[in-house]
């Protein structure tokens, strides 16, 4: 079993097994002509549960095979042009690369004595983002598995610096249409269930200040601690962004820690046209990014930010076998005194690859491209009969619903767009998000892909009218 170790003696097996590998991928997306095969999960279980895990195959050529069957056919493509679901952005080559390199040599970013170069590299990107971000020379973070886990980090640091004994009367605040992250991290952090106020959001989906500041001034007179404000820069549903410069004011007048969601939004600070669209945070106390989104990296690559450095003493622990106190003092950087995790992967590797190929201007000509397209089909849907469409997008996102001319009942309406979604990703064709706006049905296209033409939006729009008239068409049929 030794000759699957990786090592000197295996350099050259190592080699032959991961070009079969990447030939196989390589060959799969060259032929992929649409993102999704449409297989069920009832067809695709049994193929997977017939397997013996403990009857190895003894041959990689042969596993390779086995996954072409159980997983490389059906998987769902993200790079395809007409994937336009969810927040999955297509991956850059040099990222891929990193990815490749990492997994190889297999650091762990906790302690020096672990990764050396990776720490210094990884830190190299956390003050290059800081500095895209204009949150000052004491400014710091660390590389995290994704948004939900910044968005944790934030909060928990947000918390501790209200200074208060009582959790019970900590608040945070964040509009209606906010990541559910920010309530399930209150919840992590023993706030309980009426710690987030969440606040009206105006047409175009972004927080009302208004009711921001009568809700802060509400919590001040009720004895109660404004823990934090988050603001979204890019919401999930809408792509929309909240008013970063009157919610700074609101947040430094009541003494307020203002954390930015940009997850998605962080796109905007390599921009080379849009950037304006995220003024304001550079006022933020704590930053969420997600490189796996607008940066279009692979999963996982994300980080937290902060202003003040010092605030990451909240979460650092020390233990004797691995960070003990004497290596601050020695100035042994070591990653794991800033994150929640211990053993963590050098994921800072694909985005280091990534602008030492492209550089910044090239990531942010990718995201310009997809936020301009999302206008192009903005203006589509909102001309076209058929289709009613939300709000005008911040980013790349189009939230949208199908009406047909001759039915007024709103549940049927939403039982057309439910089943139209369900049978485009039947059938493969393309695949589109849904979600709800004012208790009804909506479909959502988030445009990730550069590839992506407005031709695509129109293809897929007549798809869905087609699937909708079916079902109403039916519908219709049975009723006689």
């Amino acid at each position: 079993m030794r000759s699957h170790l990786l090592n000197d003696t295996t350099a050259e097996q190592y080699r032959r097994s991961v070009t079969d590998g990447v030939e196989r991928v390589a060959a799969k997306l060259a032929t992929t002509d649409r993102p999704f095969t449409g297989i069920t999960v009832d067809a695709l279980a049994p193929r997977i549960d017939e397997i013996d895990l403990d009857q190895p195959l003894h041959d990689t050529t042969a596993v390779l095979d086995e996954l072409e069957d159980v997983y490389l056919r059906d998987a769902i493509y993200f790079h395809h042009p007409r994937y336009l679901a969810h927040l999955n952005c297509p991956v850059v080559i040099p990222a891929v690369l990193g990815e490749a390199v990492l997994s190889a040599v297999n650091s762990s970013l906790d302690t020096w004595d672990q990764s050396a170069g990776g720490t210094l590299i990884e830190r190299k990107l956390i003050d290059w983002t800081n500095e895209r971000i204009g949150l000052g020379p004491a400014a710091d973070g660390v590389f995290t598995s994704g948004g939900s886990q910044s968005n944790l980090q934030a909060l928990l640091l947000a918390r501790e610096e209200a200074k208060t004994d009582s959790l019970a009367k900590l608040r945070i605040f964040a509009s209606e249409v906010s990541h559910f992250s920010v309530k399930k991290s209150a919840k992590l952090l023993g706030l309980g269930q009426d710690a987030v106020v969440s606040l009206p959001v105006d047409h175009d989906k972004r927080m009302q200040t208004v009711a921001l500041a009568r809700e802060l001034e509400r919590c001040k007179e009720a004895g109660l601690v404004p823990m934090a404000v988050v603001a979204t820069a890019g919401t999930t549903d809408f792509g929309s962004i909240d008013p970063l410069p009157e919610i700074a004011e609101l947040c430094e007048q009541f003494g307020t820690w203002m954390h930015v969601d940009a997850a998605y939004g962080c796109g905007l600070l390599a921009s080379l046209k849009h950037r304006d669209r995220i003024s304001g945070i550079e006022c933020a106390d704590s930053v969420t990014v997600d490189y796996h989104k607008s940066f279009f990296q692979p999963v996982s690559s994300s980080a937290v930010l902060v202003r003040d450095a010092a605030t990451l003493r909240h979460a650092t622990y020390h233990a004797e076998y691995l960070n003990p106190r004497r290596m601050v003092e020695e100035r042994i950087p070591n990653q794991v005194d800033k994150s929640l995790q211990t053993t963590r992967r050098f994921d800072a590797l694909k985005l280091w690859m990534t602008l030492r190929t492209m550089g910044a201007d090239g990531i942010g000509q990718l995201f310009d491209e997809v936020c301009d397209l999302a206008r192009e089909g903005w203006k589509l849907i909102a001309a076209d009969p058929r289709f009613d469409v939300v709000v005008q997008p911040s980013l790349s996102t189009l939230v949208f619903r199908y009406i047909p001319a001759a039915v007024t009942d709103p549940a049927e309406i939403d039982r057309a767009n439910l089943y139209a979604r369900k049978a485009l990703f039947a059938s493969g064709d393309a695949i589109v998000a849904g979600t709800k706006v004012g208790g009804r049905h909506y479909l959502k296209f988030t445009l990730l892909n550069p590839e992506t033409q407005a031709s695509d939006i129109a293809a897929v729009l007549d798809l869905i009218a087609g699937h909708a008239e079916q079902y109403l068409g039916e519908s219709l049929d049975r009723a006689s």
